[in-house]
């Protein structure tokens, strides 16, 4: 797969965004979240995803694979060329990916309210607790 097959694909996922960050990386999110970047003026061009423990084990092994700097203790992988696997590898990964990545992504429009927010929310209400007053002991 190139470059604009890649992007393609990631960005065909639901809720896929792209944006550039750390100077000239291609990085693919859902929810805010990485889960594929494309280092885009390295020669050649590097592929950087997440992947299951045990797809991880059998990846590192392979020649042009790698774990991914900073991240190859979560288990992300680095293709230091586009072509290191098939494209239809390639695909069911980057699929795996994003579908690890938005499984633990917080969801779009549920927010859960702050523990401040509940305090406030509870106060206006009048559903606080009366703190109880200490006894002295005669």
């Amino acid at each position: 797969m190139n470059v604009d097959e890649i992007r393609a694909y990631c960005l065909a996922f639901p809720q896929a965004t792209e944006n550039i960050q750390w100077g000239d990386d291609l990085c693919f999110k859902i929810c805010g979240k990485l889960f594929a970047t494309l280092a885009l003026t390295a020669v050649p061009q590097k592929l950087c995803f997440k992947c299951t423990p045990e797809i991880f084990a059998e990846l590192v092994e392979r020649e042009d694979i790698a774990p991914a700097p900073y991240v190859g203790r979560y288990k992300w992988v680095i293709l230091d060329r586009l072509d290191a696997l098939r494209s239809d590898e390639l695909r069911d990964l980057l699929r795996q990916s994003y579908e690890m990545v938005a499984a633990n992504a917080p969801k779009l429009g549920v927010r859960k309210p702050s523990r401040e927010k509940k305090r406030l929310k509870k106060k206006a209400s009048g559903k606080t607790r009366a703190k109880k007053k200490k006894r002295k002991k005669p």
